[in-house]
């Protein structure tokens, strides 16, 4: 006899509220069920959160559930890519095996939820290092995968460039294996596609050598940044990494960081960042140059110089296992620390830079520096941010959270956008979704073919989230 509790199950599994499984998966709150990202301006209501173990338990839920499904991982992404609202999210952070690693090969093989930074504690002991990442090692390996992530590093691009095959679910369930030689086409709509084809599960990568790599600090002209760029990075076989720094108010006299390979020793011997470290210098710093006055100027003659000078060598794995949390401020209840970024071909940089500088003067939000990278053509995903070769503008600013000042943000942005637009460049999808779908369209034309793929592999568009919702 059917009992009332089995009734009510019964009743709201046909209303697509819950998955076939024990009544206590219910007992989530509302702030349980609110899937939040780093800046918490963008919270999405969920139906029901998955929290898969293995690639079989994602096929399982993906086929259970009558609805809209999104994937999820570190949540750093900053307008709502990784949840859509009413359906079910994928919270991949404890899909977070290794699945196999081949050192004398340099290629290993995780599952999609692990972070980095657990990452580099399995390869530092055989000397190697991951090949492509962000800055920082919070992120999982399959989302930086979804956005195709970029760090600093000289000539490799975004992380699409180091995956070798990938392991994706599809929206009917099935387990298919992509590479550039098996279905290639999910494997390029997989890297920088967002989770609107497909879940990735597994994540194959090329690595390299561990080794000690030195910092070099340069004030250039910025009307000389793009031929000391060429000469002194591009040109140099030992660069490893590079950016350089404009800061406020003028925008206009690049620091250049280069770190280089050497033989030199160690000046700090330690091969990974300490996971317990204390942040706290580095908020009050960035306090500091927000809050107080004449916070920039500070920046600029005292905490720059500071944090550049002297010899310091590492090792890569040691620069590369930064932690955001250095990056956290105490609250974000009244603002928030938000990026945007652009990619711009070299042929336009100077008019692009001279134009850019006006508009990040603006009240609404306070920029504290930008950060220019480098990268040649992407050739493997099929929406490349960068189509062609690009320097790339990383925008860190300070913004408040009010309705107001959200408005005006957008409004800012769209005037971002039109300026990179304008000089043949694209803006990056992971962060606020201020773009209007015209500006999309004419950023990404190859959604065209996005759609297409879509209407092939998930012809109900199981797959979504905020931004595919808004834009796809």
């Amino acid at each position: 006899m059917l009992t009332r509790r089995t009734l009510l199950q019964q009743a709201l599994l046909t209303a697509g509220l819950v998955v076939a499984q024990p009544l206590r998966a219910l007992a989530l709150t509302a702030d349980q069920l609110t899937i939040a990202n780093v800046t918490r301006l963008y919270d999405v209501r969920v139906a029901r959160i998955a929290t898969p173990q293995t690639t079989a338990e994602v096929a399982k839920a993906i086929t259970a559930w009558p609805g809209k499904v999104s994937v999820g991982g570190g949540r750093y992404s900053m307008g709502g890519q990784v949840a859509i609202d009413g359906g079910l999210h994928l919270d991949m952070r404890r899909l977070n095996s290794l699945v196999w690693l081949d050192p004398a090969a340099k290629r290993v093989r995780v599952q999609a939820g692990m972070r980095w930074r657990d990452l580099q504690d399995v390869i530092d002991p055989h000397h190697l290092a991951i090949k492509t990442m962000q800055s920082y090692a919070n992120f999982t390996v399959g989302g930086a995968v979804s956005v195709n992530a970029h760090g600093r590093y000289v000539g490799n691009g975004p992380v699409a460039g180091s995956v070798r095959a990938l392991q994706l679910v599809l929206a009917d369930g099935r387990v298919a294996e992509a590479s550039r030689q098996q279905n290639a086409e999910l494997f390029r709509a997989a890297l920088g596609g967002y989770g609107a084809l497909a879940a990735i599960t597994e994540v194959e990568l090329d690595l390299v050598d561990n080794t000690c790599i030195e910092r070099e600090v340069h004030a250039v002209p910025l009307s000389g940044y793009v031929d000391f760029f060429n000469r002194e990075v591009r040109g140099n076989a030992r660069a490893v990494m590079h950016n350089a720094d404009l800061m406020p108010p003028l925008f206009d006299a690049p620091t250049a960081i280069t770190w280089r390979r050497t033989d030199k020793a160690p000046t700090d011997t330690q091969r990974l960042q300490p996971r317990d470290r204390s942040y706290a210098l580095e908020r009050g710093v960035i306090w500091a140059m927000t809050e107080l006055p004449g916070g920039g100027a500070l920046r600029r003659s005292v905490i720059q110089p500071l944090r550049l000078g002297g010899e310091r060598i590492v090792w890569r794995n040691r620069e590369a296992s930064l932690d955001v949390a250095e990056l956290e401020p105490g609250s974000r209840a009244a603002s928030t620390y938000v990026l945007q970024e652009y990619f711009i071909p070299p042929r336009h940089f100077m008019p692009y830079v001279r134009a850019l500088a006006p508009l990040l003067n603006t009240p609404c939000a306070e920029v504290l520096n930008v950060s220019i990278r480098h990268s040649p053509p992407d050739a493997d995903a099929l929406l490349p941010w960068a189509r062609e070769e690009v320097f790339s503008f990383v925008i860190y600013y300070k913004q408040g959270t009010s309705e107001p000042t959200c408005r005006a943000v957008g409004d800012w942005t769209r005037s971002l956008i039109d300026l990179a637009l304008r000089h043949e460049g694209r803006y990056y999808l992971p962060y606020q979704l201020h773009a209007t779908r015209a500006q999309f369209d004419q950023a990404y034309p190859e959604a065209a073919a996005l759609r297409e793929l879509k209407r092939r592999h998930d012809p109900a568009g199981r797959f979504s989230n905020a931004l595919w919702a808004r834009y796809l």
